[in-house]
């Protein structure tokens, strides 16, 4: 999503071409170099840059949280669509925390709703399988199914929004967006300054929120230690 500034300027060239000069605030982008919207985060040039969603060492985060609230996890899918996904961005810090934790990674690729099923279903035949849900505008289209068969199929699941885990999930941890959309003001304001938003450096989140369901966990057979109760910002009873 994007905060957009100005009018759209029509400059008259050859043959009548367009030229754009809004400058634009992006917000909520997963990877800017990756889907092109920028070159460079330190120096993103041109009329653009914002504030990225998600790093790439929260796919370890992930990982370490569903080994803490599930103790007895020995294999652990990253499900995500390779087609709406980045997986060279996110992928080395889940392996290499899989490593350190001695859990054993799967990357898993879904592209349809069967898919989804039978990497769930997979993951639930044997004690010790768990399940880290990217964020992927794929996946967002089938959460409800995602949070159904990690029921039905006794799989702790890690999301990274927190509607998920409202909504049934067992544990979020994620980017706290209204911080985010309000620190996307201060660029829109440092622009309206007179500043290029090609100088403005692309920024990454600060601020992270925890959610976890204490039905889900008790549904599950696991109990929830101490050490994510204290640090969750909200425990859903």
């Amino acid at each position: 999503m994007s905060i957009c500034l100005r009018r759209r300027e029509f400059i008259a060239g050859l043959g009548g071409a367009v030229v754009w000069t809004i400058p634009i605030v992006f917000v909520n982008v997963s990877d800017p170099v990756a889907s092109g919207l920028v070159a460079r985060l330190d120096r993103p040039g041109g009329n653009i840059t914002g504030f990225a969603a998600f790093e790439a060492t929260l796919a370890g985060k992930w990982l370490e949280l569903l080994s803490e609230i599930a103790p007895g996890l020995k294999r652990a899918a990253i499900m995500f669509n390779p087609d709406t996904v980045p997986e060279s961005v996110y992928m080395p810090s889940f392996e290499i925390a899989g490593r350190s934790l001695k859990v054993e990674p799967i990357i898993a690729h879904v592209h349809d709703e069967a898919e989804i099923e039978t990497t769930i279903i997979a993951l639930g035949r044997e004690p010790g399988g768990g399940l880290v849900v990217m964020p992927d505008v794929f996946l967002n289209a089938h959460d409800a199914l995602i949070i159904s068969a990690a029921a039905r199929n006794n799989v702790p699941a890690v999301y990274s929004a927190s509607e998920l885990v409202r909504d049934g999930g067992l544990l979020s941890y994620g980017t706290d967006r209204v911080d985010l959309w309000r620190r996307a003001a201060t660029y829109v304001d440092h622009i309206l300054r007179g500043e290029k938003p090609g100088d403005l450096p692309v920024q990454f989140p600060t601020k992270f929120e925890m959610v976890v369901n204490r039905k889900t966990a008790t549904a599950l057979g696991l109990a929830i230690p101490p050490s994510i109760l204290l640090r969750a910002d909200q425990v859903i009873e």
